[in-house]
């Protein structure tokens, strides 16, 4: 999954297919998005390879097509780890400490 990918409203779309195939409109009844916006979202997910679609008449029912990265990365993403932050003081230490090369200029 790329950045794309990680808009909120396509996280909550791939978390909902995970659990089963749905129609936009299912998904609609769900998230509140229009149904042009949930299709747009379908659109970038498709593109990235992560749902597809069964056709059924005139509706389209999405899936994840890889359920094991979506899962992965959602469990990921759920740990809630906190970005680190580190001081100047920390970053001189560290490269003190390697010998004085951390960054390319």
């Amino acid at each position: 999954m790329d950045a794309d990918s990680a808009h909120p409203t396509r996280l909550q779309i791939v978390v909902e297919l995970l659990k089963g195939t749905k129609c936009v409109t299912d998904i609609q009844e769900i998230l509140p998005a229009s149904q042009a916006n949930i299709s747009q979202h379908l659109t970038v997910l498709r593109n990235a390879r992560l749902v597809d679609f069964a056709q059924d008449g005139s509706m389209r029912c999405y899936y994840v097509s890889r359920p094991k990265l979506v899962s992965s990365v959602i469990s990921l993403l759920a740990e809630a780890e906190p970005a680190i932050r580190k001081s100047k003081d920390e970053l001189d230490r560290e490269k003190h400490s390697s010998g004085g090369a951390c960054c390319v200029r």
